[in-house]
């Protein structure tokens, strides 16, 4: 056999078995992740009771500001304790899934309080810049992070406009079993998709009603019937940045 017989012969080995390799990897990835962030063993452990992810659902949020006081950060606190943000003896960190900012008009200096969070864009540009896929939309137009392949690039921080998104720096000795964190990863509202799955509204907005605030509703922006929906059609809202072409799924009155 000719040197060249035998180069040919060792370059169809060697890509044969890099081809059986790569499918032995694609087959033991679909083992156990059959979805970005959707592990196995999650959806066998599912609950009966668990809505279904599908297109014809969009999960969505008005917040009325005129109801939104200044100094009340009870969104922000049932937040912080839903996902475990703050507490078990850990130092302060400065994530912050649901933060309070100051709008004012420059025009008339009217200040507006209002909670800012991820405003789960039907164009994130968020997924757009992420290298990896790690930040992801699902198919009823929450947007996440996919802990498992996040490499704390932090693109998706800059792209975003709205500043909803923070970074893990320090190490987490206990978590929330719902919210998997971790440090080094990018992280941001996730609109408690772990409770919305079941029936049950976000933590912030359960929160804010048992407070009797009142100010946050959140529902099926494409249910006509939902109780967002029917809000929506009576009372104008605005989007922030409705220029960059985003369509937020959080809406805002009195801004």
């Amino acid at each position: 056999m000719t040197d060249l017989n035998k180069n040919s012969d060792l370059q169809t080995e060697t890509q044969t078995t890099r081809r059986q390799f790569l499918a032995n990897t694609a087959t033991a990835t679909a083992a156990v992740t059959i979805a970005p962030g959707v592990l196995l063993h999650q959806v066998a452990q599912a609950k009966p009771d668990e809505q279904e992810v599908t297109d014809k659902v969009r999960w969505g949020m008005v917040i009325d500001t005129s109801k939104c006081s200044d100094g009340c950060n009870d969104c922000v606190t049932a937040c912080d304790n839903e996902h475990g943000l703050t507490g078990f003896n850990r130092p302060e960190t400065d994530a912050q899934w649901i933060r309070k900012v100051t709008v004012k008009d420059k025009q008339t200096g009217k200040q507006t309080s209002l909670p800012m969070l991820c405003q789960h864009c039907e164009n994130p540009p968020c997924v757009d810049v992420c290298p990896t896929g790690a930040s992801f939309k699902r198919e009823d137009n929450i947007v996440l992070v996919d802990k498992h392949i996040c490499i704390g690039c932090r693109y998706c921080m800059m792209a975003c406009p709205y500043k909803a998104r923070s970074f893990v720096h320090e190490i987490l000795t206990e978590q929330k079993p719902h919210t998997p964190r971790g440090k080094g990863t990018v992280e941001s509202c996730t609109f408690c998709v772990h409770r919305v799955d079941k029936g049950e509204t976000p933590a912030c907005v359960e929160a804010c009603s048992d407070n009797e605030h009142h100010a946050m509703l959140f529902g099926d922006l494409k249910d006509k019937n939902s109780k967002i929906s029917q809000y929506l059609q009576k009372n104008a809202s605005r989007q922030v940045r409705a220029d960059f072409g985003l369509n937020p799924g959080v809406r805002y009155q009195g801004i």
